[in-house]
Order: C-alpha cells, then structure tokens, then sequence
C-alpha cells in the first residue's frame, strides 16, 4: 500500500504535516462514502485511492455501493444523459422504479456514521433517510452547466435536503438553497495507472496490441459513451492521416451503471470499417499499467468530450507532459489554459486543424506539455483533494455548522 509520506516528493513535507493537522480535527468521526459502482469510471477510481490515504491520517471512512437492477440503471443513465443537456422523458414507472430502487438501498447506510458522503444522482434519494443530528453532503460528478429542466426539478427536491452540495467547476453551480462547495478532482501519481514506467513496459504493452512505436501515435482513453464522441475522433483521425501519416488508439472500457457502452462501441467499429491504423481496445478494469503505458506512448492525446464531469484522463495525460486537445467543455478548461498547457477545441475540424498542428511541431507539443505537467502537480494531485476533503468534513461538525467555501 501506498504511504501518504510517499507524496512527499511531489508536493513537500509541508502538505503532508497540514493534512496530518486537519485529521485530527476528525478523531472519532464516521464518514460512510455511497456511490452506484465500484468497478469503471472516475468515482469509483478516486474513493478506490482517497479511502485507503483518509484511513492512514486515522479518519474512519468507509465505501458502500448501492445495488440495482439492469432497469434502474437504464433510468439512471438517461438522468445523467438529461442532467448534461439531452432530451429525455421519463415515465412514472421509470421515477417509481428509481425511487423504489432508493428505498430498498436503505439498508446499506450505516447508522453509526456522522457523515453521509452521496455521490451523483444514483443514490440521491437516500436523504429521506436523514436524521437530525447527521450531515449529508451530496457530490456531484457530472456536468450540471445545461440539465434538462424536468430532471433537475425531479433531483433538487432531494439535493436541498442536504447540508451541503459539491460541484467540480464553477459552471456546474445551479441555485440551490443550500450552500454550494467547489471541489475539484484529482489524479494520484503514484497509482498504477500514473507512476513511472519503464521503457520496456512500455513497449510491451504496444507489442502487445500490434501498434507500431516507430509511427505516430494518438491517443484517447475513456469509456465508450457517446458524450466522449469516439465517432467524432475516428473522423477527426481520418482527416488528420492524409496529411500525416499516424495511428490511433481508442482505449478504454465500461462501468457497471453504464448500459450504453456496447452499443457506442459497435457504431464506433462499424465507422473504422476495419483500418489497419485504428485500435479499438476494450480494456477490462484492472488495466491501469496499459493505460499508462499507452499514454505515455502517444504523440499526442485527445479527449473530445461533448459533455464532461471533469476529465482527470486530461490530467493523467498531461501529468506524463503528454500535449493534450480537448473538449472546452464541464471542467477541462480548468486543466488546460489554452495555447499554455494545451488546446481546447469545439468542432471536428477544429480537433483535426490543432491536430496536425502538434504533429507538425514536436517542440511545440513538448512546451504544452511540460506546462501542463506543472499545473498538474500544483492543481490537480490527490494530496489537494484530501485537504479539501478534510476541511469539508471539518466544517460540517463545527458548533455553527456553517459551511467553509473551499
């Protein structure tokens, strides 16, 4: 395991002390984590790495996950579908199913805990659980800028029952009467998927797929969703490869509250129409070391997301100084300021136009880079993340119960 100490060379001693500080605010304090899986996607990948690191500074924190059915997360999907902007109805059955779905997850809060940390709309509903003397805090993970009116009517009811809601970018607030908390995510560079490689484990894990180290390489890692638009990467590859000659890989695998990834994956193959110079891999979820390595082998790294929560595989990519072009879009732009640490785009052609721009200019590519590596470590490690972590729970159990803003 992992040592907090081991943090050190990153981010100094002074951190490490502070951390060790504010946890002892929180001696006997139960804080009990609730998400809907734990397998794929970011949520699951940060309390896989903070609870272990809460649990060396002696805070008593716990993960549960909620159990649901194939229905239940087909209506959960289409909520966080709506919540980032799309169209959808839902029937009563679909809103009864979700709440029924909340009611009999009632046994998996435990009764002990101080604090109830809720995450994204899964478990919301959970709150009418809440007692008096608990506090609740809702975390949201996705991206609130422009919901679909309907789903974030149906979700405020229970929101505003919490003590103190959590959003990762500024545009993601939305009027609440409640207090609102900034709190970004966070990537762990010592974690498999972000530490140090070897060349030769690099270079077994491009032998392993057949991609050619010799050759340009682009890259993006991410689920196979349609707000990750892979269709719209295989087109902007396609542009891009006559003018240059390059690979592409699309990485990445599915969560267990993601219905949609298989059909996303098969319109994705159908489009590649079997190019010798397009990987698609499907990667199950203990592949960290061959994310990394993959990362670390790209020329240059995309994320053209539609749609996005925050998008820590920016942060993974430009913690290797890896040049990014991504999405301007949920909370990217506060990982990348464009031009310095990376470039933002909007459109297909605009991806492929910045594209060819960094494969043409090696030693522009390696200054965004470098720059971006930087904002990182300052910004974006997972030592900032338990501080902001801490002072929460911290300001939750005060006298007052007024709420710190982060």
């Amino acid at each position: 395991m992992v040592t907090l100490n081991e943090y050190e060379k990153y981010v100094g001693a002074d951190v490490i002390y502070e951390l060790e500080l504010y946890a002892e605010k929180l001696k006997n304090v139960s804080i009990q984590n609730i998400n809907s899986t734990a397998v794929g996607g970011g949520v699951a990948e940060i309390l896989n790495r903070m609870i272990p690191l809460l649990r060396q500074l002696d805070v008593n924190a716990g993960w549960d996950v909620i159990k649901g059915g194939e229905k239940f997360f087909e209506v959960t999907k289409k909520m966080h579908n709506a919540l980032h902007g799309k169209k959808e109805q839902f029937t009563q059955d679909e809103i009864d199913l979700y709440l029924e779905t909340n009611e009999m997850n009632d046994d998996v809060l435990d009764n002990g805990s101080d604090i109830y940390f809720i995450h994204d709309p899964q478990p919301c509903a959970l709150i009418r659980n809440k007692k008096k003397k608990d506090r609740w805090i809702w975390r949201c993970h996705i991206d609130f800028s422009n919901p679909d009116l309907f789903t974030w009517d149906f979700l405020k009811q229970f929101i505003e029952q919490y003590d103190v809601s959590v959003f990762s970018a500024p545009s993601f607030a939305r009027e609440l009467k409640i207090p609102q908390v900034l709190i970004s995510p966070s990537i762990d560079p010592l974690s498999d998927k972000n530490k140090d490689l070897s060349q030769e484990t690099i270079d077994s894990v491009l032998e392993k797929y057949n991609i050619d180290k010799n050759r340009l390489i682009v890259t993006q890692i991410s689920r196979f969703d349609y707000l990750k638009d892979p269709v719209g990467v295989v087109k902007v590859f396609k542009q891009v490869r006559k003018y240059i000659d390059c690979q592409l890989v699309l990485a990445g695998g599915g969560a267990t509250d993601d219905p949609e990834g298989a059909k996303v994956l098969e319109e994705v193959q159908n489009i590649t129409e079997n190019d010798p110079d397009i990987f698609l891999l499907l990667l199950p979820p203990a592949s960290d070391i061959e994310i990394n390595a993959l990362q670390r082998a790209s020329t240059v790294v995309l994320q053209k997301s539609l749609r996005e929560g925050f998008g820590l595989t920016v942060a993974e990519a430009l913690w290797k100084s890896k040049p990014v072009i991504a999405g301007a879009v949920g909370g990217i732009p506060l990982q990348i300021s464009h031009k310095y640490s990376g470039l933002l785009t909007h459109t297909i052609d605009g991806t492929a136009f910045a594209l060819k721009q960094l494969l043409q200019n090696p030693d522009y590519a390696k200054k965004l880079g470098e720059n971006g590596h930087e904002h990182i470590r300052k910004n974006y490690l997972i030592t900032r993340h338990l501080r902001d972590y801490l002072l929460l729970f911290i300001s939750l159990l005060n006298e007052k119960h007024d709420v710190v803003y982060l």
